[in-house]
């Protein structure tokens, strides 16, 4: 399967809110055509009415690819405007969190083709990363158009399998947040240091945002990226001091971190 399959056939968008926006605006630079797109979105903008998608209509009888980026407690509401595409050759591919293969098996029949995803908000600024896994029914060409699909807002990986995919979620899938959470806590303590709020935050973020610009350019390891930063005794060693202690630093709790949220994401699959 390819794009010139979705072009053909269709696709089928279930909810357009930040990440399904994201994605269809991925999908119409990369040459899919507005008018092989279905969307369904009880709330469209004023974008999604004037781009040439189908909007709120009656679906094509069997698209290439169905995919659901509704909240994982809207699924159960939303799912059954899909029914009638399962058991078939339609591709489903999820972005929602702790709904397992299992149970959109259950929902749309046990020969559904089903791949499962884990995309992060980057990907709206086309600088997303995500996992991916299917079931059988998927296999190889099902993976590969999923990853084609994905690929049209950032990088795709493929998992040994849909055990990875909370380890997934708790590191890419919520590691924004985190990222976004040390620009607040390094702002706070550069306030704390006597600077003024807006030049704190500003500091902050451009440092949080050029490091990453660096980390993604850069051929060096993440290590070997901060070994470049510290001197030997300097101000950065001081820092690194408390932030790399083993038992009160940030791996420990980190860990601890992305543990809960993947134990997260396990409960919510049950």
């Amino acid at each position: 399967m390819t794009l010139d399959k979705v072009a053909r056939d269709g696709l089928v968008l279930l909810g357009c809110g930040k990440m399904g926006t994201a994605l269809l605006t991925g999908w119409l630079a990369a040459g899919v055509p507005a008018a092989s797109v279905w969307v369904l979105e009880p709330n469209p903008t004023d974008w999604l009415k004037s781009i040439g998608v189908h909007l709120n209509t009656a679906l094509p009888t069997a698209p290439a690819v169905a995919l659901v980026a509704v909240k994982p407690q809207m699924m159960g509401a939303a799912l059954p405007a899909l029914q009638a595409l399962g058991n078939g050759p339609t591709l489903f591919i999820s972005i929602a969190a702790g709904t397992s293969i299992a149970a959109f098996e259950a929902a749309l029949g046990a020969l559904t083709p089903i791949v499962r995803t884990m995309p992060n908000t980057p990907a709206m600024v086309g600088r997303g990363i995500t996992g991916i896994c299917g079931n059988a029914h998927a296999g190889a060409g099902g993976l590969a158009l999923a990853h084609t699909l994905m690929q049209a807002v950032g990088q795709v990986v493929e998992l040994d399998g849909e055990h990875q995919i909370d380890a997934v979620t708790a590191v890419s899938g919520s590691g924004p947040a985190y990222v976004f959470h040390l620009i607040e806590a390094m702002a706070a303590a550069g306030e704390a240091e006597g600077l003024s709020a807006t030049v704190a935050m500003q500091l902050a973020r451009a440092t949080v945002c050029g490091a990453g610009e660096l980390a993604h350019r850069a051929p060096e390891s993440a290590a070997q990226l901060r070994i470049n930063v510290t001197s030997p005794g300097g101000t950065t060693a001081a820092a690194l001091a408390h932030l790399m202690n083993p038992e009160t630093g940030l791996p420990p709790l980190l860990r601890r971190a992305v543990h809960a949220a993947a134990e997260r994401g396990r409960e919510l699959g049950k």
